[in-house]
């Protein structure tokens, strides 16, 4: 019988450890899967992927237990070799190696795609057929360490806020939207859809804790096939009571821009560089009316508005143009959306109620964020709904919570994907989503 104790500490090192703890000169142990195989007659650099990035090892032919020919690309093995400087290796340093094990080899002797090269050029469509093949290599693997550090930041940001995480169920009776663009399903015998969004259990929850917010994925049945829209995505999700105002929420926004912004620039400085990113600025945002920004628009570029309730894909890039050369922001947020474009729960502007207490927060060229206020008051809630025509069935748990007292409350929801396309510099959500599922794709 044993105990365990916690972490066991290993003898392979990482790349950090090697940078930090151990000396050259050195025996050392590190293991990692073969990049590749660089064969230079007596020598050989052979280069291995480890989750801080590479590590360059030299074999030299006659010192080692196997041969070259042993070793394949894609094969995982443990080296024991000398740690040596070396200012042209990555990270600076390198492994002569003494010892190696083979841990393990490929069942093919050909990789589907050259994922050792520094760019993929090959298609979406075969990189997300590959798609465990493609994230190996180095600049594909970067975009989705990026996104770690967006979704990082957001739950450290909101929890130094006073914001609770909750986890919210997303199988309902109702979509928390209304519309048609709902998957439906069978759940025992009883209808039941998936959820569009945690808008209700945010919003109930707010009663709860004030603050709160979740990271899931979140379920469209558009049928969209354009470069921006998927049917699953991961959503930022946060609720916030006692506001005086949806400026309140946009100001909080700013705040995680603002975090996230200096969180990458501190922990993924190597990501930044293998995706040459230019992280943008966040000190000031501004924001600015639904229908004066159209208007500028139409009258700076010659567009001619077509949708007045809506903004379309050019106008949403028109309007990124027009904050950058006239405030010089890569964000901008567009307030006070038509209420006949917002779902029944948006608070209407009190001054004008063709329009509502709510924003989208556009990022060079595409709508990332929407959110605004909330209606709170259960007799507005009611009268918005009967206003609108709607039933009220599956809705009786989040409306009866109204009927006992809500705070003046209002969040919004990012796309992570979304942001993540905009931020590393991609013009197809997919190439940000790990697993897309779209129009066609429901594999991997």
């Amino acid at each position: 019988m044993e105990f365990l104790t916690g972490v066991k500490e290993k003898e392979a090192l990482e790349i950090s450890e090697l940078l930090e703890t151990a000396e050259t000169g050195l025996c050392v142990k590190v293991n990692g899967a073969v990049h590749t195989i660089r064969d230079m007659g007596t020598v050989a650099f052979v280069i291995l992927r480890k989750r801080e990035g590479l590590l360059q090892c030299v074999y030299e032919k006659g010192s080692i237990n196997i041969k070259l020919k042993d070793m394949k690309e894609a094969s995982t093995i443990e080296v024991e070799g000398i740690l040596m400087e070396n200012e042209k290796a990555p990270n600076h340093i390198e492994i002569q190696m003494k010892k190696v094990k083979i841990l393990s080899m490929p069942g093919e002797d050909m990789m589907p795609l050259p994922v050792s090269k520094w760019k993929l050029n090959t298609s979406l469509e075969a990189k997300l057929n590959y798609r465990s093949i493609s994230l190996r290599n180095l600049r594909e693997r970067a975009k989705f360490r990026i996104q770690e550090g967006l979704t990082r930041a957001f739950r450290d940001f909101l929890y130094g806020e006073g914001f609770t995480e909750i986890h919210t169920p997303k199988i309902g009776a109702k979509g928390a939207e209304g519309g048609a663009n709902i998957f439906k399903l069978e759940y025992f015998h009883r209808p039941a859809v998936l959820a569009q969004s945690p808008q209700f259990y945010k919003q109930m929850m707010v009663g709860v804790f004030d603050r709160v917010f979740e990271t899931a994925p979140v379920f469209r049945a558009e049928k969209h096939n354009t470069k921006r829209h998927l049917n699953e995505y991961t959503s930022l999700d946060l609720e916030m009571g006692y506001i005086d105002g949806f400026e309140d929420v946009m100001a909080m926004e700013t705040g995680y821009l603002q975090y996230a912004m200096k969180l990458l620039e501190k922990e993924y400085k190597k990501e930044l560089q293998i995706l040459d990113i230019t992280l943008p600025e966040a000190d000031q945002i501004p924001a600015v009316h639904f229908s004066e920004i159209k208007e500028k628009v139409s009258e700076k570029y010659g567009h001619r508005m077509r949708n007045p309730f809506d903004l379309e894909p050019e106008e949403e890039q028109l309007i990124s143009r027009y904050a950058k050369e006239e405030w010089d922001s890569d964000f901008v947020f567009v307030t006070h959306y038509p209420s006949k474009k917002r779902p029944f729960y948006a608070m209407d502007d009190p001054e004008d109620t063709r329009y509502t207490l709510s924003f989208d927060l556009l990022f060079r060229g595409m709508e990332i964020t929407t959110g605004g206020q909330r209606i709170h008051d259960y007799q507005m809630l009611m009268e918005k709904i009967a206003a609108r025509g709607m039933e009220t069935d599956g809705m009786e748990q989040y409306l009866n919570t109204f009927k006992h007292g809500m705070p003046p409350h209002g969040g919004l929801g990012i796309g992570l994907e979304r942001l993540t396309m905009k931020l590393v510099g991609e013009d197809n959500v997919r190439e940000t989503t790990l697993f897309p599922r779209d129009l066609s794709r429901l594999e991997p």
